[in-house]
């Protein structure tokens, strides 16, 4: 393999190896949407991105720019010559994944052992978190306002019950989620009276009677890694969505570097918080942090509302978002007739539904930056007999009113604490959103 390469190196979509190993440390620095949002504005301001503030007034001419909003990141290159009704062209992920949320008073003790209290976020695999060393990462807000990404590095796991003591487990297991899946990170004989926050976060800086609100969640610590057959396969946590969130950074990236006074739109990469809980916040899909965005940047432009809805028009949003490869183990829950496997290439994603948002324009559109990126796509459509899941496509075209395309790679085991893609398919997503920012 390649010696590494700088984190904003620009060519990492052209060269797998790199592409992959560069996608493993973006991982690692994003155990949480917050942390997901953060890792994205300082790549980008390090290749020399302004960063903005949502309270101040914004410039309006040419530029390289990003802005966060919780654990949502919106960042956009404005060409020279942009005008009024110069379209965007927008890649669309989320930055959060299925997890565990640590409640208030998180701290509680039963058999000796201190355990932490957590909620269930979104739709996990439970089983999959079991017997993991895990961690507590996100953000903490002090007495004065101020916000603090922490993580405590491995702390606590979710102890299975032993096959002696329950015989009938291989027969099918159960968890209930308010009984079985609260972690332990103690002995409370070794640490009366301990407390997770001030354990957890001792070498954060901030002090624990400060801390007057959290977003906490639980984040697998074990490494990305590569495996199998030529080392084709890749495992991590968080590739629902991360994979997607870090395409759209290189292929963003890849705009800014190539240069912005040719390009015949606005290159925009939108990743937004809490899709795994149907994205209605200020921060989610659903919520007005993208709309807001695009109408400040189409107002620096001189656009009224008449000349942004032209613009809105002639705009796409390629919204990626993981998909599911044919399992092999289970090949009836998937249609007879559409088998996307592994190493196919990226997922077309198509519901008749509405579930996605995809129809004959948009696979024409992605066939079109498939062919120009070099890199083959597969179509995915469910099993009627099984409900399809949704993405934040849908949901952006209904609140702006600009085509939309679903995509996104195929995964094995989604929504586990550690999922499963083929190194090609991560590459050839990032190589198709770069296609898709090009100039046509």
């Amino acid at each position: 393999m390649p010696a590494p390469h700088s984190e904003t190196d620009t060519n990492a979509s052209t060269d797998t190896d790199a592409y992959v190993s560069d996608f493993a440390r973006f991982i690692g620095a994003a155990p949480s949407s917050y942390h997901a949002a953060e890792e994205v504005a300082r790549r980008l301001e390090e290749a020399g991105f302004e960063r903005l503030d949502e309270r101040d007034d914004w410039p309006a001419g040419t530029g390289r720019r990003v802005v966060v909003r919780d654990g949502a990141v919106i960042a956009w290159v404005q060409p020279e010559g942009a005008t009024a009704t110069t379209p965007f062209r927008i890649v669309g992920a989320h930055t959060d994944s299925p997890s565990f949320k640590l409640k208030p008073n998180p701290t509680s003790e039963g058999a000796g052992l201190l355990r932490a209290g957590v909620e269930v976020y979104g739709g996990p695999l439970l089983n999959s978190w079991l017997d993991r060393e895990l961690e507590v990462a996100g953000r903490v807000v002090t007495r004065d306002g101020v916000e603090h990404l922490v993580r405590s590095g491995p702390m606590l796991r979710i102890p299975q019950l032993a096959i002696h003591l329950d015989r009938g487990v291989n027969d099918g297991l159960k968890l209930d989620k308010q009984l079985h899946t609260q972690p332990i990170w103690g002995a409370a004989a070794d640490a009366p009276g301990a407390e997770l926050l001030a354990r957890g976060f001792a070498e954060s800086g901030v002090a624990v009677d400060d801390i007057a609100g959290w977003d906490l969640l639980l984040a697998d610590t074990q490494p990305p890694a590569r495996f199998g057959l030529d080392e084709v396969f890749f495992a991590a946590g968080r590739m629902d969505n991360l994979s997607s969130v870090y395409a759209g950074l290189v292929a963003l990236l890849e705009a800014s570097a190539a240069g912005s006074d040719a390009a015949p739109h606005l290159s925009v990469l939108a990743a937004f918080d809490h899709e795994e809980l149907g994205s209605e916040s200020r921060s989610g899909a659903s919520g007005p942090f993208l709309e807001d965005v695009l109408a400040r940047v189409s107002a620096g432009l001189g656009a009224d509302p008449t000349e942004r809805r032209r613009a809105f028009a002639d705009s796409w949003l390629l919204s990626s978002d993981a998909g599911h490869a044919v399992h092999p183990n289970y090949p009836e829950r998937h249609d007879p007739a559409n088998r996307p496997v592994l190493g196919g290439g990226p997922l077309l994603k198509l519901n008749a539904n509405q579930r996605y948002a995809s129809d004959a324009v948009g696979a024409a559109l992605w066939a079109r930056v498939c062919e120009q990126a070099g890199v083959p796509t597969q179509p995915f459509v469910s099993n009627n007999a099984i409900p399809c899941g949704s993405t934040i496509g849908p949901l952006s075209a209904t609140r702006l009113g600009i085509r939309t395309v679903d995509v996104g790679v195929p995964l094995l085991s989604m929504h586990s604490a550690r999922e499963l893609a083929h190194v090609d398919d991560l590459a050839a997503l990032g190589a198709a959103a770069t296609a898709f920012f090009a100039p046509a």
